[in-house]
């Protein structure tokens, strides 16, 4: 919930202007600049995301976004289950499931975002609450096959709070969830991108992206700046 709507447009603009190689970038802005960063967009290598969506197809929920809303305003993906709706909003992990399976039926692709708290990492749960929060996450996908979809670590240890999880630490839940992945189906655990969120900033993106199941980054505060965003981006390479 940060800028104007002119900000949004200079940096939706900057962003656009860039013509990144080998990387799918994906800007996610608030519902309410959804229209106008979608018009500023103009190169085909940058996505449109909306923030969340409702579980519900459409009624009487209001000041909620529908996925078919999204998909007709430009997205392509949906931002589902990050850790501050988690958090701030209550929303479990049934509700997040029931968001992803309205996501894909929509034809977006849902960026799922999992990960632990402080408190539960201290308590040695990393492993149980990302297994929980996936397999609930993919438990409403009836054709797993036709599953495209894109995962993002973020330990909300390290959101907003300056810390990162070194690219060790990072890259050892990553394997964790391609495991789980590849239990529920092995094809899409090679083909899923596995994100890492969690103060990415220019100088630790490399450094992490270079972590064999880190795939790219969902980048919080640091997109906010738009040569720090880009050189994130271009630390993918």
């Amino acid at each position: 919930m940060n800028g104007s709507r002119k900000s949004a447009l200079e940096l939706a603009t900057a962003i656009g202007d860039v013509v990144f190689e080998k990387t799918d970038v994906v800007v996610a802005p608030p519902a309410s600049h959804l229209d106008a960063v979608s018009s500023a967009l103009t190169s085909a290598d940058v996505f449109l995301a909306g923030q969340d969506c409702s579980e519900h197809e459409k009624g009487a929920y209001t000041g909620e976004n529908s996925v078919l809303m999204l998909r007709e305003i430009g997205c392509s993906h949906v931002i589902v289950g990050h850790s501050e709706r988690r958090q701030f909003f209550g929303e479990t992990d049934q509700r997040v499931a029931l968001k992803v399976g309205r996501a894909v039926a929509a034809g977006l692709i849902p960026i799922i975002c999992v990960g632990e708290t402080l408190l539960e990492r201290r308590d040695s749960m990393t492993d149980k609450v990302i297994e929980r929060q996936v397999v609930a996450a993919l438990s409403q996908i009836n054709d797993k096959a036709k599953l495209e979809a894109v995962i993002a670590y973020e330990p909300v240890w390290a959101i907003g709070t300056g810390e990162s999880a070194s690219p060790e630490q990072a890259q050892k839940v990553h394997l964790l969830i391609r495991r789980f992945l590849s239990e529920y189906d092995v094809p899409l655990s090679e083909s899923t991108r596995i994100l890492y969120g969690g103060s990415v900033k220019p100088d630790n993106a490399a450094s992490l992206f270079a972590m064999p199941d880190i795939d790219g980054g969902l980048i919080g505060g640091a997109s906010l700046d738009a040569k720090s965003f880009i050189n994130i981006c271009r630390s993918t390479s």
